[in-house]
This record gives structure tokens, sequence and C-alpha cells, in this order.
């Protein structure tokens, strides 16, 4: 981190950067343990070439995250579009406990039951690295279909990520949506990108959530990222079910909320991605 960063952020928290040291995990920002002469210690990162508005919306979706109260979610000292960085306080990394995963279960139904405004955003920023559009809909079938799966089509066209029948399955899968989502839910609170590297259990073996890609929408989203890749304990799944259980049916709807995410890394990565979207994909077209 150069220092003209450094003082930029030593200004915005009113002290100056002693010591930094890097740390590692993350593919897009480049993140750092910062040492404060005020004493303590932060969590930074920075991007060198951002999108416009990258840090700023990553920091309002952690607000929101931890408003809720349902979850823990760093708070978020500092951001900056220009000069581009993102503080948050620094959280000691541990390992799980025999309670870890049961916890993170009920707080993330907390989470979901503290709702949403709109599916999408009302600030209609966009999120992940695709930079999906999240325009505000009234149903999660309409939203799903057409501020995901329609400009997923198009990208995976216009790359050639997928082939011609699974870019046309994607369509069809989105003209049907309405008769494969299930019983209508109201918005709930999504972090967005649930994989296991975007939790991090501390040093008493608390669960907390970093990088989201937060809006409104079906809480089975949020776990079907879940179960796609892993890392989550099966204590999770049933703490959560017995503060919010999943309406009948859920168990088929996995594969189609795991669409979204195969797609958008058959996308960025190809390779055994481009099988499995297109494998989650036929169930549904």
């Amino acid at each position: 981190m150069d220092q003209h960063l450094l003082e930029a952020i030593g200004d915005r928290l009113g002290t100056t950067v002693r010591a930094t040291s890097p740390v590692r995990g993350g593919d897009v920002a480049a993140s750092f343990r910062l040492q404060l002469d005020s004493g303590g210690q932060v969590f930074a990162k920075t991007h060198h070439d951002p999108p416009p508005g990258f840090f700023v919306t990553e920091a309002v979706g952690l607000r929101w995250l931890r408003e809720a109260g349902g979850v823990r979610v760093p708070e978020v000292l500092a951001v900056s579009d220009e000069p581009a960085y993102l503080v948050l306080e620094w959280i000691e990394p541990g390992s799980p406990t025999t309670a870890t995963e049961s916890e993170l279960g009920r707080g993330l139904a907390g989470l979901h039951l503290a709702g949403a405004p709109t599916f999408g955003r009302e600030d209609r920023r966009t999120t992940g690295s695709r930079r999906l559009p999240n325009d505000p809909c009234d149903t999660w079938h309409e939203f799903l279909a057409e501020r995901r799966l329609l400009p997923l089509a198009d990208l995976a066209a216009a790359t050639g990520a997928l082939d011609p029948t699974d870019v046309e399955g994607l369509r069809r899968i989105a003209s049907r949506c309405e008769s494969l989502v299930g019983p209508p839910e109201p918005p709930a609170r999504l972090h967005g990108d649930l994989w296991a590297g975007n939790r991090l259990v501390d040093a008493g073996g608390r669960s907390w959530l970093i990088d989201p890609a937060a809006f409104g929408g079906h809480r089975e989203f949020d776990l079907a990222m879940m179960r796609l890749f892993g890392g989550f304990g099966d204590e999770v799944f049933a703490a959560y079910a017995e503060v919010h259980p999943l309406a009948e049916g859920w168990e088929e709807r996995v594969q189609l909320h795991q669409v979204v995410p195969l797609v958008v890394h058959a996308i960025k990565f190809g390779g055994g991605y481009v099988g499995a979207a297109a494998s989650a994909i036929s169930r549904y077209r």
C-alpha cells in the first residue's frame, strides 16, 4: 500500500499508520492489516483500478447487514472511492467451537427476517464482479429473471462462456420463473455472495460475514450459495430451520438458485464451472 493511501487513511481515522502487513484472501482487492499510532489495528483493502462506486457499494451493504443485528458484520470505519479504500474493524481470526455453526444458522435466520424494502436495491447500485443490475422489483420471480438470468444469458452469449443451447436454456428458465420459485415470500435481507470464504470465525469461535453483494431477495438464494461450495456444517441449516423454516419443496429449488453463481463462475473462470452450470440449467429449462 503506497504512502499516499496510508496518509489518506490515517487522516480519515485521525491518526497515523505505523505499520502494514498483507492479508491473504480475495481475488480482486489487495488487503492489509494496519497498525495505528493511536493503538490497535484495523483491516484495510484497496484496488488498483476499481469500477465506479466499488468500495462505497460494499460499505453500504456491510452497514445494511450490520444494522439488522442478526449476524456479526464488521464495522465500517472509513471508505472512499477516490482514492480507493475500505477500512473495517479488525477481527482476530480463530477456530470454530461446537456452537459456531448453530449460532450462525440462528443469526442468518435473524438477518433474513429483518427483511428488505424491495427485491433488489433502492439505490440501484450494481453488485458482484459482473456488475449485475439491482433495480427494484415487486416479486422474486421478476427479479431473478430480469436482473440475474437474462443479463447473465447476454453476458454468456457475448463472451462465449456457454454453448448457445445453454444460453437459450437460461432464457427459457427466465420465462418460467414464476412457476419455478415456489410460494411468494417477502424480500429477505441477503448477503448475496455467501460462500465459506466470506465467513470469518473469530478468536471466540463466532462467525462474521464479509464481502457482501447485498440486496433484497429470496432467502433460498443465500442458502443455496452456502450449499454450492461447501464449508458450512449441517448444524447451520438445522438451526436456521428451527428459527425460520423453509417453504415446502425447497429441496427442489436449491439448484435453481445455484444457476446464477454457477453461470457467473463459468463466465469468469470457465473450466469445470461450464459443465456444472450446464447441468443446473438443464434441470429447469
